[in-house]
């Protein structure tokens, strides 16, 4: 059977090509991609295929998402607390943040993503450590009155000894003397400080 060709168009880069047998009937529509029925061929559905094969599906939404914000850690001094020696003031807690972004979707693909505000609902709350700085003396056991510090020696505070600790007394002796402070003997030493 021989075939001749009718018609040729261009649509949306699309070759369509009619084509009809040796006595004059269309019997057929060839395309780039497939052959269709020519009974099928019309131009205004050709044009709207073409449209839509051409016209991407373009979606535009507002999304939100929610995200946790760090709490900061704060350490203060504390003088009733011993040097050395820590406590959680408070614990600290973390905050929340609202995110709400402008998204494009085209085919189903995301093309754009737009912050457009931050909220926070919930401020993150400082975590707060106490530090403690106060200086502790071990006192003597064998003294009382005032604190005789533990020491490889003691003496009287403005006296002639030379340290490397001192007391300012008077100061009551209640078990061994063993700094010596009590030079006279009274169970009391440094009389005079």
């Amino acid at each position: 059977m021989r075939f001749a060709i009718k018609i040729a168009l261009a649509v949306g880069g699309l070759l369509v090509i009619s084509a009809c047998g040796s006595e004059g009937s269309p019997r057929a529509v060839a395309t780039g991609a497939a052959t269709v029925p020519a009974a099928g061929f019309a131009s205004s559905s050709v044009a709207s295929s073409a449209s839509a094969l051409a016209s991407p599906v373009v979606e535009k939404r507002i999304i939100t998402s929610r995200r946790t914000l760090p709490f900061k850690t704060m350490r203060v001094n504390d003088s009733t607390l011993s040097k050395g020696t820590t406590r959680v003031r408070n614990p600290g807690a973390r905050g929340v943040e609202i995110l709400t972004y402008k998204e494009t979707i085209v085919n189903g693909i995301q093309t754009h993503k737009k912050l457009i505000r931050k909220v926070i609902t919930r401020a993150p709350v400082t975590r707060i450590i106490a530090v403690g700085i106060k200086e502790t003396q071990q006192c003597d056991p064998n003294y009382s009155g005032a604190c005789v510090p533990i020491a490889s020696d003691v003496d009287c505070a403005g006296g002639s000894g030379n340290g490397p600790a001192y007391v300012q007394g008077p100061v009551q002796v209640i078990g061994t003397d063993i700094y010596g402070l009590d030079r006279d003997g009274d169970g009391i030493g440094c009389e005079d400080g």
